[in-house]
């Protein structure tokens, strides 16, 4: 089913529900499109911090523990 398709059978049953269901449904749109925003913004903040040199210098920080340093290995 396309976008269009999708759109046009939503409003058709919106028009024929009583106005208490149709504000429901409006409620409910803006819950998804708050969580698909919210979303985006997750993956653009990951994204970013995952390219970003801010903690590039631990890189070079030389280990301050070794496997040696372990008093008790476990599997």
């Amino acid at each position: 089913m396309t976008r269009k398709a999708i759109i046009e059978r939503t409003v058709h049953v919106i028009n024929q529900l009583p106005h208490e269901k149709a504000t429901e449904i409006s409620d409910f749109a803006d819950f998804v499109i708050k969580r698909y925003e919210d979303q985006i913004l997750t993956d653009g903040i990951q994204k970013l911090a995952s390219v970003s040199k801010s903690f590039g210098f631990l890189k070079d920080e030389e280990d301050l523990y070794s496997l040696t340093d372990l008093k008790e290995h476990y599997k």
